[in-house]
């Protein structure tokens, strides 16, 4: 695929500075560009790197300095070749129809132009909209709703009673609307709680690869518009996460957990049950939240707490081996001056 510079700038609403005409075969890091490549550079140290890269043109900031590259000028280098990534990688077409090989329920309803691969099952009572694709090895139980424009990857499992809304992806491996972990100990034993709840997953929803999406005990597990979940995240049964949030791999949010609007969850990040994390909140990598989180807090370590007062425990901690050799040479000193006086 080749594309002109002046034809990525239509795409991105940038300027040119230098040759309007040069040719572009696709799209790479800095560090491994090769003749033909555009990259983006959204620093100035960045933009050295990229002036010597073998990179063929620059995507870079709106005010940088002429480079001896041609270069793209934007607002937002990042989101740019984002989308310069989609122009070089466009969506994988997905046969149209429905395959032999695939079983579907009773009382099922499929809309218009859809792609249903080989074994899929799909169960009773199930409503799939337009323009939906389910690959193959996929399981869709009874009572399923599913909005248009849907992607379900290969071997995903939807457990009954779950809604999709529209626009939403789910990659291979997720199970969503599996029991919520839940028992009560009497005499020595464990007697499950019977989860009789349902999953809601709010429209241009993407759930990553091998995540986990428990339904509730009663009432609805409940993921909110536009919120983008990383492969290997689990999210326990009635937690509500509100729209346009971010949870990075490896995440854990235990039960009936309130997470708000715009929250970032970082890699293997712990949510204690029952807390509130409130909007426009950053919970760090590895941080545990064990209490509720006022909106807009940026928090990390374990028990979570602001990062800046954390990185101060963290740096006392490292003169703490120190300190000890202080005291003991104190306490040897003080303990000298004892025996001379007796």
């Amino acid at each position: 695929m080749l594309k002109l510079l002046k034809e990525l700038a239509e795409l991105v609403d940038g300027s040119i500075s230098g040759d309007p005409d040069t040719r572009i075969s696709g799209a790479a890091d800095i560090a491994d560009a090769k003749g033909g490549d555009i990259v983006f550079a959204e620093s100035p140290k960045l933009l050295v790197e990229a002036e010597r890269s073998h990179a063929s043109a620059i995507i870079t900031f709106a005010d940088a300095q002429a480079a001896g590259k041609p270069m793209l000028l934007v607002s937002n280098p990042r989101l740019a070749f984002a989308k310069v990534l989609g122009a070089f990688s466009p969506p994988k077409e997905h046969i149209t129809g429905i395959h032999p090989g695939s079983f579907i329920g009773e009382g099922t309803t499929i809309g218009e132009n859809p792609s249903i691969g080989y074994n899929v099952y799909i169960g009773k009572n199930t409503t799939i909209g337009n323009n939906v694709s389910i690959c193959p090895f996929a399981f869709i139980d009874d009572n399923v709703q599913i909005g248009d424009n849907c992607i379900i990857h290969p071997s995903v499992i939807i457990h009954d009673k779950v809604t999709l809304g529209s626009g939403v992806v789910v990659h291979s491996g997720s199970v969503i609307g599996s029991d919520g972990f839940g028992y009560i100990q009497t005499s020595g034993r464990h007697h499950k709680i019977p989860q009789i709840g349902s999953v809601v997953i709010g429209d241009d929803v993407e759930i990553g690869a091998n995540v986990t999406i428990d339904r509730a005990r009663t009432g609805k597990t409940e993921i909110g518009r536009g919120t983008k979940i990383d492969n290997l995240v689990h999210v326990a049964h009635n937690v509500v996460i509100g729209e346009n949030s971010m949870i990075v791999a490896q995440v854990g949010i235990a039960g009936s957990a309130r997470i708000g609007d715009r929250v970032t969850l970082a890699g293997q990040a712990g949510i204690k049950d029952h807390v509130d994390i409130g909007s426009d909140s950053i919970i760090c990598a590895q941080a545990g939240v064990i209490g509720n989180v006022d909106p807009g807090q940026f928090l990390s370590g374990y028990p979570a707490g602001p990062h800046r007062e954390q990185m101060k425990l963290y740096a006392a901690q490292h003169k703490l081996p120190g300190l000890l050799r202080v005291i003991r040479d104190l306490e040897r000193r003080v303990k000298e001056l004892e025996d001379r006086s007796e």
